[in-house]
């Protein structure tokens, strides 16, 4: 009973706000993916404009299969728009793209949070397995060890969902500047881009909610195994 509580106090409360988060990014996505750019600019078109502006003309666009399965691949230098927003020439559509496109810059400026972000994931993707595992099995065996070691992995998440913000964040003041400054869009068709933006801006938050709730409940499980 007292880790169905602790799920219901800590996480659940989260969770409500990932998907409120999720419920409204699609909505915002989808408001303006109906609403077409004055100029007839594509997702990939404004992507490669921001791209080659700042001298990366080495990274590739790539069409990818989804809606909103977007991304910028650092490893290979590529940015992969999804069947939603490379063609498309919707407010909706250029906003996602420029986005990604900002995240292309922050990598080849070496934005600091980025590369911490980067240098985190081994351990983040290693915590988000194994922490509560291993917490788990330390509180079932009252082996403080193991509980402590889960609750060290899974601070790397914690602190690997903290560090994205920022990145998202800049990513996103990066793609509302340069559309707004470079002509591409209207200020009506840029204020479109922003709410899409902001919309997006709250997953990531919701995100760093519930990986904070997630740590909470397992030092409040911990502490309560010690007593």
């Amino acid at each position: 009973m007292y880790l169905d509580m602790t799920y219901v106090y800590f996480v659940l409360p989260a969770l409500l706000l990932a998907m409120w988060a999720q419920f409204r990014v699609t909505a915002t996505f989808n408001r303006y993916n109906k609403v077409t750019t004055s100029r007839g600019l594509t997702g990939r078109e404004a992507a490669r404009k921001i791209l080659d502006a700042n001298g990366l003309q080495h990274v590739k666009i790539e069409h990818i299969g989804g809606s909103l399965t977007d991304h910028y691949d650092p490893k290979t230098n590529v940015i992969r728009l999804s069947d939603s927003v490379y063609d498309s020439n919707s407010v909706g559509a250029v906003g996602v793209a420029a986005h990604e496109a900002g995240h292309a810059v922050q990598h080849s400026e070496g934005y600091v949070p980025i590369k911490v972000r980067n240098s985190i994931v081994p351990a983040a993707n290693i915590g988000s397995y194994l922490a509560f595992p291993l917490a788990l099995l330390g509180i079932i065996m009252a082996n403080d060890l193991f509980i402590n070691a889960g609750i060290i992995l899974f601070s790397a998440v914690v602190l690997f969902q903290l560090v994205t913000l920022p990145v998202e964040f800049n990513a996103s003041k990066r793609a509302v500047a340069v559309l707004g400054t470079d002509g591409m869009l209207s200020r009506q068709e840029v204020h479109g881009v922003r709410k899409v933006l902001s919309a997006a801006a709250m997953t990531y938050v919701a995100a760093a909610a519930t990986a904070i709730m997630n740590l909470v409940r397992l030092l409040v499980l911990a502490n309560r195994n010690r007593d």
